[in-house]
């Protein structure tokens, strides 16, 4: 009996103070691709997120920010969700963050809903996805943002004619839809388009087909990466330049790693975008400077700022609601939240849960000597028009 009152008092005392290390903490569970295909975008997130706590510290409200990552390892949905599942009912998260891709995050969403925890989409950028759960919010972009923008803005230029290329995948399909029905909307006529193969593309034949047809300007949607310098290739050895023939883009087109591969033939590229490095505001060269200095010199880039600001939202949510961590308290906090980010001024629509911000229209000049985007006229206050 002795033995086994001994036993239940240390387990006890185990217990209380398991408890009380809960007590002082505040969990974020991170669903992520860490490896496979898409770890380098996950690492600029994670490294968003290492940032924004190096500079603001780990504590709120008394309590420690500890980070719990889960990696996912590319687009798994049924595992992300299994990964979520197991932060809430093994880790004890308060939040889920991270969502780096959409079919995960549908899938993260969906324990969300159920599990009744604030969840933060740092960067993936199908619309709908903050419908399929009442705690979500989002910190990144949307597709139909940034291009329904866009295509209105190329429209109000006075452009009337426009040839599409765009991957054939959802987020290129999406992304081309917005920008063209925005585009008729503002009085321009498609002309043509063309969906190219996701992996390994030749753009040789599609950019071909543009040159034969001589359109007065053309819409770029590619995925960042090997393709934004394959098609800039492509382009310029079949002699469509911004000489001849206006070309416009999501801002992938015309990365920095693009524009070192195609040099002066980027030239007069206009992309839209809602960040870039070159934004000169103290908030931004600060945030600039901070990770290169943590990063061997890399720049931040969407996916850094969308977490970024994302631990930025789950910060001042957890300060407005006072110590409470329920996934109602932390979204009713989040709500209407407004914050000058090194971006610019954005918010969260209080009806959609989604980013409100501003898309930067950059057209790439030539500074010091080489390609750089330059901002040449800005959209303030856009909103998802699909909602």
């Amino acid at each position: 009996m002795k033995h086994m009152l001994t036993a239940l008092l240390g387990a006890a005392a185990l217990m209380s103070t398991g408890a009380a290390q809960a007590a002082d903490t505040i969990k974020i569970g991170i669903v992520n691709a860490y490896s496979g295909q898409f770890a380098d975008p996950a690492a600029q997130l994670d490294n968003g997120i290492k940032l924004y706590m190096q500079i603001h510290g780990d504590m709120v409200n008394g309590k420690k920010i500890v980070i719990i990552r889960k990696d996912v390892g590319g687009i798994k949905p049924p595992l992300a969700k299994q990964l979520a599942a197991e932060l809430v009912t093994r880790d004890n998260v308060d939040v889920l963050a991270g969502n780096l891709l959409t079919p995960n995050a549908l899938a993260v969403a969906a324990v969300s809903a159920e599990a009744e925890k604030f969840m933060v989409i740092m960067n993936a950028s199908t619309s709908f996805i903050t419908t399929k759960s009442p705690y979500v919010a989002r910190t990144s972009v949307t597709s139909a943002q940034l291009n329904s923008a866009f295509g209105t803005w190329v429209a109000n230029k006075g452009v009337k004619e426009v040839y599409t290329m765009v991957t054939d995948y959802a987020p290129g399909k999406g992304s081309g839809k917005a920008f063209e029905s925005a585009f008729i909307a503002g009085g321009g006529k498609v002309v043509g388009s063309d969906a190219t193969p996701v992996v390994n593309p030749d753009f040789s034949p599609f950019v071909q087909r543009i040159a034969d047809a001589k359109p007065e300007a053309i819409y770029i949607w590619v995925p960042g990466g090997t393709q934004p310098p394959a098609v800039g290739k492509a382009l310029a050895e079949r002699g469509v330049t911004p000489a001849n023939t206006k070309i416009y883009g999501q801002g992938e087109l015309t990365d920095d790693a693009a524009l070192l591969a195609m040099g002066d033939a980027s030239l007069g590229i206009i992309t839209a975008y809602h960040y870039n490095i070159h934004r000169d505001t103290k908030l931004n060269n600060e945030f600039v400077k901070a990770y290169r200095a943590a990063n061997d010199g890399r720049d931040p880039d969407i996916y850094t700022i969308g977490a970024y600001d994302g631990m930025h939202l789950i910060y001042e949510a957890l300060k407005k609601a006072g110590g409470d961590t329920s996934g109602k308290a932390l979204i009713a906090a989040a709500k209407g939240m407004e914050w000058e980010s090194p971006r610019g001024t954005m918010s969260i629509d209080p009806e959609t849960r989604d980013v409100v911000q501003t898309i930067y229209i950059r057209e790439v000049q030539k500074v010091d000597g080489k390609p750089v985007n330059v901002i040449i006229d800005q959209i303030d206050h856009a909103k998802d028009p699909t909602h």
